[in-house]
């Protein structure tokens, strides 16, 4: 089914439908991996975004239940250049089509486009910038098309996490979340079930990633999941050995409830964030963050460790970053940074027993050289409750 894309600079691209009418909009961004669709589709940081695969054929493996990290897809469309409409893989339940079609948010489904040139989009968008987007299989004049992607509201400054997080606490208990309310008869010290054998970790959701519970737990933790805006109050009540602060999408400087928890809670216990969890430390400790032009997302980014000298190639997800000149805080150090652009993409303040990186630890699919921070924040965790 023909389609047209139409950027807010003016810039069309002629492409077809593989899931049927439709049109979405959405900031517009490239991911560079060369499989983890799936992840991408499902992760909650790609909320209010359109997503292309600079890899060409995509759909090849299917779709299965175990590679999801969340219960939707996030992402507001789908931009590939070829369709792979015959998967093989003995794991697949389905095709990429009708997982698209099926999961959509609110049961809408998702509109997947290929056919089109995405390598010139690429292109385009790492010298212009990411920008807003409109794709239609319904109306397909370049100039209605151009004016409907200039009318969507701009990523900066835009709360995202209030529709990602949850609306409610569950627990993470073997691989799911689990809502039973038997779980929850009181919400407080008692919900941690083994206290002393298991270190009890609070996770503040802000659009928090499945793979990085599966790591937490693999790596000893006793999880619990509360919604973004939990007051510092309950959670100091709830006693957990450490705070995780999650990844989640946008920008992290209207997220200022989360900011203001945060700071409420510096020393309280160790705490550790990935992404938008770094961005919401650094935020708390007093600096301030910046949009980048078109973000880091993919499975091939080098991060120095400044602390070893090693190169960790990493998987990212993210279009802004903290600014490293806005923080006097003499106890705040800079940990990592990444080799393309020289962002900051970890830090750490042994004080307050804070530590966070800006990539993806938990990475899935790979890579997986900095999966050692789970271990590392349990080494914390341990320390703490000597």
């Amino acid at each position: 089914m023909r389609a047209l894309l139409a950027l807010e600079d003016g810039r069309t691209f002629p492409c077809k439908s593989f899931t049927g009418a439709g049109e979405a909009s959405g900031e517009i961004v490239f991911n560079t991996s060369m499989t983890g669709y799936q992840e991408v589709l499902t992760d909650p940081s790609y909320k209010n975004q359109m997503v292309t695969m600079t890899y060409p054929l995509v759909g090849n493996y299917g779709i299965n239940h175990e590679d999801i990290e969340s219960n939707r897809i996030q992402v507001s469309a789908f931009l590939v250049r070829e369709y792979q409409k015959f998967p093989s893989n003995y794991r697949s339940t389905s095709t990429l089509a009708e997982y698209l079609k099926k999961i959509g948010d609110g049961g809408k489904g998702i509109i997947g486009i290929d056919q089109l040139d995405t390598r010139a989009l690429t292109l385009h968008i790492r010298n212009a910038g990411a920008m807003r987007a409109f794709v239609s299989t319904r109306d397909i004049d370049p100039l209605s098309c151009v004016n409907k992607a200039r009318q969507i509201p701009q990523m900066k400054g835009e709360d995202l996490v209030k529709k990602v997080t949850t609306d409610r606490p569950y627990l993470w208990i073997k691989g799911e979340p689990s809502f039973s309310r038997d779980n929850f008869a009181p919400l407080n010290k008692t919900i941690w079930k083994n206290s002393g054998k298991r270190y009890s970790v609070l996770v503040l959701d802000f659009g928090v990633k499945y793979n990085i519970l599966r790591c937490l737990e693999n790596a000893g933790c006793e999880v619990l999941i509360m919604p973004g805006k939990t007051s510092p109050g309950l959670i100091k009540s709830l006693q957990p050995d450490g705070i995780f602060l999650s990844n989640g999408p946008g920008d992290p400087e209207p997220v200022k409830y989360a900011a203001d928890t945060v700071r409420e809670l510096l020393g309280f216990c160790p705490i550790f964030g990935i992404c938008l969890g770094l961005q919401i430390l650094w935020i708390s400790l007093g600096g301030k963050t910046f949009k980048l032009k078109f973000g880091h997302r993919g499975a091939n980014q080098p991060v120095m460790n400044l602390a070893t000298k090693k190169i960790e190639i990493t998987s990212q997800n993210h279009g802004f970053a903290i600014d490293p000149d806005t923080l006097n805080d003499k106890n705040a150090r800079i940990t990592h940074l990444n080799l393309n652009d020289s962002t900051v993409e970890g830090f750490t303040h042994e004080d307050l027993m804070v530590s966070a990186v800006q990539y993806h630890p938990e990475a899935s699919p790979g890579p997986h050289d900095a999966g050692y921070f789970f271990k590392d924040f349990t080494q914390t965790m341990e320390k703490f409750n000597r």
